[in-house]
């Protein structure tokens, strides 16, 4: 059975909605901070121009979120679901990226954590690709139960490849 990758998921701290066209405005607010992207491998992805093509390309994935903070209302980031494998038993989680405000709170263990959580019902493995110089986001990986499987030189929609780690996590017995 091929898994809703869009679902509306939450906790007590944060929702998960599926990112849609009119969410731009308030998606790019997060995203036009310099500060976010500086250890990604497209690290000009702050100018609109370019985090247009991002947006239009999370679009398209089908899988793609925003990242609300509950107590607030505010969107504070995104993330999504990608590539679903079934003959594989997998699917990729990545883009994600989060307001300055919100590193170091937590926030992205719960969402992975609900991520996983729910994609497990469906999938066996769940993969992620991270850019080979971005430290942060591999830390982060490795602290949800990421292993360090391969390399391998990832393009995203209409941008040159990158050299990009690939971690792996499996479903819990």
């Amino acid at each position: 059975m091929q898994p809703d990758i869009q679902p509306t998921l939450e906790n007590d701290q944060v929702i998960l909605q599926p990112l849609r066209e009119h969410d731009f405005d308030e998606l790019y607010a997060v995203a036009s901070d310099p500060k976010v992207w500086e250890q990604h491998p497209n690290r000009d992805r702050w100018k609109k121009e370019v985090f247009q093509n991002f947006f239009e390309g999370a679009l398209e994935s089908g899988g793609a979120f925003k990242i609300v903070d509950k107590t607030t209302g505010h969107v504070i980031g995104s993330t999504r679901y990608y590539d679903y494998d079934d003959s594989a038993r997998s699917i990729y989680i990545g883009y994600t990226f989060y307001g300055t405000m919100y590193w170091g709170k937590g926030i992205n263990s719960q969402v992975k954590k609900l991520m996983l959580n729910y994609i497990f019902q469906f999938v066996e493995r769940v993969l992620f690709q991270v850019g080979a110089e971005n430290v942060r986001s591999q830390i982060a990986v490795e602290r949800i139960g990421g292993i360090r499987t391969g390399e391998l030189d990832v393009a995203y929609y209409g941008e040159p490849p990158r050299r990009n780690y690939l971690y792996e996590i499996r479903r819990p017995q």
